[in-house]
């Protein structure tokens, strides 16, 4: 049996972690985070791609080239989680699985994080979990038959 292909997306600032805030988002910065999937993916058995964009163009094509290519998705979009109707199509477009993450906790953040065109999409919601959220996303990939 081949192992389960899982997508796993950043959005905007992403790349700036540990610089970026760090009493909301930690001190880890983006290469830790990637080292931080690609072990958990490992370990779990799946075989995963990690990619972040600044641009919203960019994610709604590496969740296109997704469709027949990937088993599900993982997806931090960022701030583009609040505004982009465009990338919530492109997820329904491929029906792929997804997960949504999120480093803090967007539910007692500002008003206007509170909503998530992501989660339209989504089977899941790991928020406020920093990098562990990730793993927890990849255990649900992990776990499904």
């Amino acid at each position: 049996m081949s192992k389960k292909r899982v997508l796993v997306l950043n959005g905007p600032n992403l790349n700036m972690l540990g610089i970026r805030e760090p009493e909301l988002y930690g001190n880890g910065d983006y290469a830790s985070l990637v080292r931080y999937v690609k072990k958990s993916a490992a370990d779990l058995g799946l075989k995963v791609r990690v990619a972040q964009s600044n641009c919203e163009g960019r994610l709604v094509s590496l969740i296109q080239r997704a469709y027949k290519r990937a088993d599900g998705i993982v997806i931090n979009a960022g701030a583009y989680t609040h505004t982009s109707v465009a990338i919530l199509d492109a997820l329904k477009a491929v029906r792929l699985p997804v997960v949504e993450v999120h480093l803090t906790d967007i539910s007692s953040r500002e008003e206007f994080r509170r909503f998530s065109y992501v989660s339209l999409a989504a089977e899941k919601t790991i928020a406020g979990k920093g990098f562990e959220g990730y793993k927890e996303a990849l255990e649900h990939f992990a776990d499904k038959a």
